[in-house]
């Protein structure tokens, strides 16, 4: 289950993302406030606190990213 979602969040990537996949030609600026993006960044938390932990902390990161946020540098604490 694990792999299956990762596999789905690089394809999105890939394909969907603003900023980094076919559609980034459509934008003139980058369109994510935070580093790294919030893929990258639930990418990553699922990988290294698995499929629970990991999409938790994702979605948390992702209602974070609105218009009213500073955004910035956001890393991945525990």
């Amino acid at each position: 289950m694990k792999y299956l979602t990762l596999k789905i969040i690089r394809i999105y990537q890939k394909t969907l993302s603003p900023d980094q996949g076919l559609l980034q030609g459509f934008f003139s600026n980058k369109t994510c406030k935070y580093y790294p993006t919030c893929s990258n960044y639930t990418y990553d938390a699922i990988k290294k606190f698995g499929i629970i932990k990991g999409t938790f902390k994702g979605a948390k990161r992702i209602a974070r990213c609105n218009p009213w946020s500073k955004g910035g540098y956001d890393p991945i604490k525990n």
